[in-house]
């Protein structure tokens, strides 16, 4: 029988497990990769450079708004399904399969003659079991400790998720990760395992990497992690699903609630983006090379993982409702400093040739993106417990995914087409200044105990 405390421990490795899909594969790693095989694709059909950057971040941002629509269109049917039933455990192993097919499907995507739909279509596999497994397992957390611990314990679950995001990314750039033009790792050295750096070969072997990293870091979770006794009536699926229509009918008149979602769906939606297109817009518009982008990662990951847990803290203290609207304003601040910088000026100000300060600013982009970021993620997660209860909370936070996903293809979408029509990534990441400012108009609404009674 685990202890309390090793539930909540393997509740955190959920968070350690999954986090390279985030920082490896959609941001990092295989997101910059992608978009450099894509424009070369692209470009080799004729395209001049910055618009087969455009074309190539407009496929991305398509590809995922496809997961995004099946996500928004599933999570909130599942997870009241989940609730009905009294069981997830099983929801969590079956999309657990999709993270690890998903992932080790993107080893197929070679530097020339790209299978670029494969690619797609297999992050999108893979994102899904990410986020359908994360609606489950944060579906557990009222179960771990009492409601004043929750600020805490989605801080912490962060923060340990960030640190296992710094530790792979530095793990695939020292020993997978080659850099394009020499073939080597970021410490010199040819990939490890005889991968064969000029069929990227090092860089390739994400998927896989991640695939295995989410089996081995997922056992003290299966091991630990117990569900809840399920005391009630089982509700068959007609009825659970009679149940989430009375929920969404009722949502108008729960105002702190409905306003909350609202909120969240653009918010969350847009740091998706931002994350999304981050290693995206450094290949394409600062011309940044995958092991920089990575570095880039280890910089924002790490500045994430000190700042979650700071931020768990400050949840605890005041609430989660400050942490996110302080996160947000520095969110929109970096999208309005990416949106004004170029290799050769910065908001009109032009740079000396060959100036490194775009490069610098950009680091300092990411330390913003990945401190906001993790902080506003945790902080969500509490403000969304403390508007359910134990026994309806798979399928709150199934409505919480819908919340971050029903709009999931706006900023992508919105990214997509501005790209197009722009034909400037830059100028491309501009709408999601918009979709933050919506965020924070919604928040006014929200009380900062939620539907709670006290604290």
């Amino acid at each position: 029988m685990a202890t309390a405390r090793q539930r909540i421990w393997g509740w955190y490795f959920f968070d350690w497990a999954s986090q390279p899909y985030n920082t490896l594969l959609l941001t990092f790693i295989f997101g910059p990769y992608f978009a450099e095989v894509a424009r070369a694709h692209y470009a080799g059909l004729g395209m001049a450079p910055e618009a087969a950057a455009a074309e190539a971040q407009a496929v991305w941002g398509y590809g995922q708004t496809v997961a995004g629509v099946i996500i928004a269109l599933l999570a909130p049917i599942l997870g009241a399904v989940a609730d009905g039933s009294g069981r997830r455990m099983v929801w969590i192993w079956v999309f657990s399969a999709c993270y690890v097919l998903g992932a080790w499907g993107l080893w197929f995507l070679m530097p020339t003659a790209p299978a670029l739909t494969l690619a797609i279509a297999s992050f999108g596999l893979g994102l899904i079991g990410m986020e359908f497994a994360t609606i489950f397992t944060n579906s557990l957390m009222p179960s771990l400790a009492a409601h004043d611990e929750m600020g805490k314990i989605s801080g912490s679950g962060f923060a340990f998720g960030y640190a296992g995001g710094v530790l792979s990314l530095i793990v695939m750039l020292a020993l997978f990760a080659e850099n394009g033009a020499t073939g080597k790792t970021l410490i010199g050295l040819d990939p490890i395992l005889g991968l064969d750096a000029s069929l990227r070969e090092g860089t390739r072997a994400v998927g896989p990497f991640t695939a295995i990293w989410y089996i081995v870091f997922m056992l003290p979770f299966f091991f630990w992690v117990k569900e809840p006794r399920h005391d009630g009536p089982t509700r068959g699926l007609g009825q659970s699903l009679a149940d989430l229509g009375r929920l969404l009918k009722t949502l108008p008149s729960r105002q702190s609630l409905f306003a909350y979602l609202m909120s969240s769906m653009f918010y969350r939606d847009s740091l998706n983006a931002l994350y999304g297109f981050g290693g995206v817009y450094a290949s394409g518009v600062l011309g940044w090379s995958v092991t920089q982008i990575g570095v880039f990662g280890i910089i924002g990951a790490v500045a994430g993982a000190l700042a979650t847990w700071i931020g768990g803290r400050i949840d605890a203290l005041r609430g989660p409702k400050p942490v996110i609207v302080g996160s947000v304003w520095v969110l929109i601040v970096v999208c309005a400093v990416i949106v004004g910088m170029s290799r050769d000026q910065i908001f009109g100000l032009p740079l000396a040739p060959g100036s490194s300060l775009p490069d610098l600013v950009m680091y300092g982009c990411g330390i913003l993106i990945g401190a906001a970021g993790g902080t506003v993620q945790a902080a969500s997660r509490t403000m969304m417990v403390f508007h359910t209860t134990p026994e309806r909370a798979t399928e709150a936070f199934g409505l919480f995914a819908l919340s971050g996903k029903a709009t999931a293809f706006i900023a992508p979408f919105a990214i997509a087409v501005a790209s197009d029509l722009s034909g400037s990534q830059r100028i491309g990441v501009a709408p999601l200044i918009g979709l933050f400012l919506i965020a924070l108009i919604l928040l006014v609404w929200v009380k900062p105990n939620g539907e709670q009674a006290t604290r």
